[in-house]
């Protein structure tokens, strides 16, 4: 049975083939080879990949970094189609499912976006509700460091608070357009955003916000 991190990954792999390896993406100083090695490394190369995190691994995920930037990149767009080893946790349906929806969610945007031509996408309701239960559980998280209070909310009237605070900017939107200015892409999230004027301004320049 297909699940939605298999569909988002499917999607990102067609997306990145269709761009070529030297397109831009909303990664900022990322082409899209760079994009492709990124999901590579992380999903086959956890012992090298916490080096983003884990200063001691940095000289290692560099390295593997390197190794696989000169792979020609369709083998890295196969690597990203056919999924993980049988070995990685990300193997895991339930893994795949809870870390990559959302991950290729949004770096599929971060390639359609980055297109001067891209049209919104229409997600199904389900998914949208999906998308909207992760926003649930890692607003927080994510908003911690919010210059200003946060608040997001669809359309129908539903929110997450991501930061509590004065003052406080509510900014409205379909899940996926509040998950990917959650996450850093406020600029290209098609989203209306209510408060003090300076306030929304600091919202939208919050470059911590995202990953």
């Amino acid at each position: 049975m297909s699940t939605h991190a298999k569909r988002e990954r499917l999607l990102l792999a067609d997306l990145l083939e269709s761009a070529g390896p030297a397109a831009p993406t909303l990664c900022d100083g990322w082409t899209t080879r760079d994009l492709a090695v990124h999901l590579v490394v992380r999903e086959r190369r956890a012992d090298a990949a916490g080096g983003a995190f884990i200063k001691p691994l940095a000289a290692r995920l560099e390295r593997v970094t390197a190794e696989f930037t000169a792979k020609p990149y369709e083998e890295l767009i196969q690597l990203i189609r056919t999924g993980p080893p049988r070995m990685s946790p990300f193997s895991l349906k339930q893994v795949d499912e809870a870390a990559n929806t959302v991950e290729f969610y949004v770096h599929a945007e971060d390639v359609r976006r980055a297109r001067p031509d891209w049209t919104p996408r229409e997600l199904d309701p389900v998914f949208a509700d999906v998308l909207w239960s992760r926003i649930e559980r890692v607003a927080r998280v994510m908003g911690r460091k919010s210059p200003v209070g946060l608040v997001l909310r669809r359309p129908d009237g539903r929110t997450a608070v991501a930061r509590r605070g004065t003052p406080v900017v509510t900014v409205t939107g379909e899940p996926g357009e509040l998950l990917l200015f959650l996450f850093g892409r406020q600029e290209q999230a098609r989203v209306e955003a209510e408060g003090d004027k300076e306030a929304v301004a600091q919202a939208y320049g919050a470059k911590q916000l995202g990953i």
